[in-house]
């Protein structure tokens, strides 16, 4: 267990390690993490292509992920509904900000690409896997590990330069209270979950704690328990992202908390925009703050939870 969260968190820390003061080079980081993403996804498509009756592996990749994405999305809206009722933070005190995505559709553009790019996975995997052989698919795996110690360096390098100090991150009582609510209702989500999933009680919190982040959720669980179950990670956690892009301006003004939280881990970055442009810059510091600790809890919890399998 020790070795594999060394594994994980090393590279964090390193790259939090990292001062980064150019703007130019916090751009390329930027662009390098999305390159990163758009890689690993790539990959898994590839190894999902390598799987026996893939049509019917598909199929139960779809039914399992819709399951468990329901059974989280319903505890996560009654746990973030019931803090809501609970804590003074009401969206619109503040000016908006502006060229922030003006639709739902632009604002889901870069979430479906996601998608795109793991079809195109599947269809490499199948245009090559009879020509490369089983080589293909050991070698798709190989890269995507690697691939992913280099996105948690970068990552570690961007929370390090977001300007959100620890002691600020640790005595923002409400983005701690939203972070928690929304990992605690995951875990018992996962929980719930797993004898229906056929999984083991912990292979099921393990698929509950990706908290949005669906390159990292991918790959840990993929290594662990197959590219199938990684699949259904993969999908969970992009379709909170999904959900959450339709439910933020919906909700922003009567469940801020609810509305913040929600997005889990991508509240730090993929949703913050559609945060800021319905909620106000009083909700921005709130939403890196709950993105910031479910996304330093996610790594530890996964790999945590699949060693007790061991």
């Amino acid at each position: 267990m020790l070795s594999g969260l060394l594994i994980v968190l090393l590279p964090l820390l390193l790259g939090y390690l990292v001062r980064v003061r150019s703007t130019r080079l916090l751009n390329l980081i930027n662009r390098a993490v999305n390159g990163s993403v758009y890689l690993i996804l790539l990959f898994m498509g590839v190894s999902l292509a390598g799987l026996e009756n893939l049509s019917s592996q598909l199929s139960r990749l779809g039914g399992n992920a819709l399951l468990l994405f329901s059974i989280t999305t319903v505890l996560n809206l009654g746990a973030l509904w019931w803090l809501s009722r609970r804590v003074a933070l009401k969206a619109g005190g503040s000016p908006v900000v502006e060229n922030a995505p003006t639709s739902k559709l632009a604002a889901m553009q870069g979430s479906l690409m996601l998608v795109g790019v793991v079809a195109g996975g599947v269809a490499v995997g199948l245009l090559l896997g009879p020509l490369i052989g089983e080589a293909l698919f050991t070698t798709a795996d190989w890269l995507a590990e690697w691939v992913l110690y280099a996105l948690l360096v970068l990552i570690g390098c961007q929370l390090r330069n977001s300007g959100m100090p620890l002691k600020q991150i640790l005595l923002n009582r409400l983005g701690l209270a939203i972070a928690v609510t929304l990992a605690l209702s995951s875990l018992l989500a996962g929980l719930l979950a797993a004898p229906l999933l056929s999984l083991s009680w912990n292979e099921g919190l393990a698929m509950a704690s990706g908290f949005g982040w669906y390159s990292l959720s991918a790959i840990l669980i993929g290594d662990q328990l197959g590219p199938l179950m990684g699949g259904v990670a993969f999908f969970n956690d992009l379709t909170r992202e999904l959900l959450a892009f339709i439910l933020i301006p919906l909700v922003i003004h009567r469940h801020t908390a609810l509305a913040i939280g929600y997005g889990g881990a991508t509240s730090m970055d993929f949703t913050l925009p559609v945060i800021q442009q319905h909620g106000g810059v009083a909700c921005v510091p709130i939403a890196v703050v709950s993105g910031f600790i479910l996304s330093l809890l996610s790594p530890p919890l996964i790999l945590f939870f699949l060693s007790l399998s061991g």
